[in-house]
């Protein structure tokens, strides 16, 4: 089945849905769907209607909602945020793409003392990085959208508030992840290609955040980010 995304706004009484002109292209140029076509629409908050095509024009495409399906992938029970050193050319957008598919909950971009990216137009980057995000919700049949946050530094994150646990990865001087206390939410933090300097793990130990070595592997950035994210699913969420 189909699927396509469509803001809650975009949903008249629960009984009509408008799709955008991008979606709306998609389906008529690409998939030559007609009016009487069965599709599935989710509106990025974790619900998910079967609807019948009704209208389909230039700009827009009009669907009746049938009725509420449950999505093919469900939400985990675990609310994984991942904060991850913005890495060079396509990695990041390969770290955005599977967080997705592993049930992260949000990502954050951020920036450290030995991250050697430059960001240029960040509203162009974002841009880039929430369409990733949801060609790869309407792939893995997620019905809710990652959230996408600001690039931030470690120590803007270190000295506020954070919802949950919170575990800094690193290749030196952390303790083993059996010792860290996770019930329900979490915030993770990996690092980019150089590893984390030593101010930023004193930041991070002075905000109270837990710095955890994996023994065993060495790992290139993303590839710690993805296989992070999938053995907290596995410890803490429903990945098992």
């Amino acid at each position: 089945m189909h699927r396509f995304y469509a803001p809650r706004d975009s949903f008249i009484a629960d009984e009509l849905v408008t799709l955008g002109q991008n979606e709306t292209r998609h389906l008529r140029d690409v998939l030559r769907m007609r009016p009487g076509s069965v599709i599935h629409v989710f509106d990025g908050e974790g619900h998910e209607f079967r609807c019948e095509l009704t209208e389909i024009t230039r700009k827009h495409a009009i669907a009746r909602v049938m009725n509420e399906s449950d999505p093919a992938s469900s939400e985990s029970p675990l609310t994984l945020t991942l904060a991850c050193a913005i890495l060079k050319g396509e990695k990041f957008d390969l770290v955005v793409q599977k967080c997705v598919e592993l049930g992260v909950s949000r990502l954050i971009p951020l920036l450290t003392a030995r991250c050697d990216v430059r960001l240029g137009d960040r509203s162009n980057k974002l841009d880039r990085w929430r369409k990733i995000a949801l060609e790869a919700t309407k792939q893995c049949g997620r019905a809710k959208l990652m959230e996408i946050g600001e690039p931030v530094s470690l120590s803007d994150i270190a000295s506020g508030p954070i919802d949950g646990a919170a575990i800094l990865f690193s290749e030196r001087d952390g303790s083993r992840l059996t010792d860290a206390m996770v019930t329900g939410r979490v915030t993770v933090f990996v690092g980019p290609e150089g590893g984390w300097d030593d101010a930023e793990l004193t930041a991070a130990r002075e905000g109270n955040i837990a710095v955890v070595t994996l023994g065993g592997r060495i790992l290139r950035a993303e590839t710690a980010a993805i296989a992070i994210s999938a053995l907290l699913q596995n410890r803490f969420g429903d990945l098992n």
